[in-house]
């Protein structure tokens, strides 16, 4: 059964996909149709991501608190619907407070959606939880790549409305019905797993101690680090085109960004299962070190030829390919570093780290602004990417071990004290 639990949150989480990575494609219509500034269309999404992780821990410690059957049910059906009125919202908006009131409504919503999934994968599978946590994250990461040109060709034939209307309902309601069959396991309903290519804790942790714990703070610094840059092409990736004008040059009979939204979402969703794959068999730190030098080269060919047409593509997809993997490989090291007990509130802690690097979002709209194009913010990215390769080698490769040998230190202390 935990094969199923898992199909229906990576469905739910394709659900949510267009929330995130579908939202460019609204700004250029909603910016035409009130005459809005972009980067005040921006706040209506960082808004949205602050809330889908900012929020995600409470409403993890709500679904851990009710109950491993009924707490997933009930939060993420919550999250269903609050996604569905968020975007029917935007579709009768005129407003950008209302914009920015649908914006936090998807946002807890998706968070909702969000923890439970990841709460899913990294219960049930601890012999696989680096791929089954992928997979997950790959319906949040390809999932706009099934409806981004259909979302396009809506907007263009009915109006951004309409899209708002139509696709925020029918991702809602599927949501809302696949949730009622899901949960969790019971204490003891899956043993820990122990060895590995990861070492994992045969301990569970309370939120608390993880927030009293230096090792997290390192984990949480790197995952700031490594999500920014995302954020803020995945946000401004239309922008990012038509500073080249190459928007709209066809490539093998489709357009340029047309044909790179969806390479990119697919890359996306590409990464989260085999970098954690990879990560079962060779280890967290060091796929983490693979994959963010590979984000460093991905950011830097995109500032060095993004102006080519086909090049755009392929290093926009690199830079998903890239970006992608943190959100399988994060959410696993937490769960190994700190039990599984209450895996779905620490990685939902862990996971506000988004939330604050989408404050980075609007900066960097405003760094284009003032220097003309986007160079500066790729170039910032290829050196952030740097920075956290040496994060993961020389800080928090070893802050884990240390923090996992004190852990054995301690029970071994234990057990002789009782003896």
């Amino acid at each position: 059964m935990r094969w199923l639990y898992l199909s229906l949150s990576i469905i739910c989480m394709i659900m949510i996909a267009n929330l995130q990575y579908g939202w460019s494609v609204f700004v250029a219509p909603m910016q035409h149709a009130h005459n809005w500034a972009v980067t005040s269309i921006q706040v209506a999404f960082t808004i949205f991501v602050a809330l889908e992780t900012w929020a995600t821990p409470v409403n993890a410690l709500i679904c851990d608190r009710i109950g491993p059957r009924f707490g997933p049910r009930l939060v993420m059906g919550a999250g269903g619907i609050l996604v569905a009125a968020g975007w029917v919202l935007d579709a009768y908006t005129s407003s950008l407070t209302a914009l920015y009131i649908g914006g936090a409504l998807t946002g807890f919503g998706a968070g909702a959606i969000y923890c439970v999934s990841v709460g899913t994968a990294v219960k049930w599978f601890p012999d696989r939880r680096g791929l089954a946590t992928g997979l997950v994250a790959a319906g949040f990461g390809a999932g706009a790549a099934l409806t981004i040109i259909p979302i396009k060709m809506h907007i263009a034939a009915y109006g951004y409305e309409s899209a708002f209307l139509l696709f925020g309902l029918i991702q809602g309601g599927v949501v809302l019905v696949a949730s009622q069959f899901i949960r969790h396991p019971n204490p003891g309903e899956v043993k820990a797993v122990a060895g590995g290519a990861s070492k994992q804790s045969l301990r569970s942790y309370t939120s608390k101690e993880v927030l009293g714990s230096w090792v997290f703070w390192v984990l949480y610094v790197c995952d700031v680090l490594m999500c920014a840059g995302g954020l803020v092409v995945t946000a401004n990736l239309v922008s990012i085109a038509n500073s080249h004008n190459i928007s709209t040059v066809m490539i093998l009979g489709v357009a340029t960004l047309s044909l790179a939204l969806v390479f990119a979402n697919v890359m996306n969703g590409v990464a989260r299962p085999l970098f954690g794959w990879i990560a079962d068999q060779i280890g967290l730190p060091k796929t983490m070190m693979i994959g963010f030098s590979l984000g460093a080269v991905a950011y830097f060919c995109l500032f060095m030829f993004g102006g080519i047409p086909a090049a755009f593509v392929l290093c926009t997809g690199l830079v998903f390919f890239c970006w992608g993997n943190i959100f399988s490989l994060f959410p696993a090291m937490c769960t190994n570093l700190f039990g599984t007990k209450y895996a779905t509130t620490n990685a939902s802690l862990l996971y506000t780290a988004k939330g604050t690097a989408a404050l980075l979002v609007p900066l960097a709209s405003i760094v284009t602004r003032i220097t003309g194009s986007w160079d500066s913010v790729l170039l910032v990215a290829t050196v952030i990417n740097v920075i956290a390769v040496f994060v993961v080698g020389l800080i928090l490769t070893p802050a884990a071990k240390k923090f996992q040998s004190d852990e054995v230190a301690a029970d071994a202390a234990l057990v002789a004290k009782v003896a």
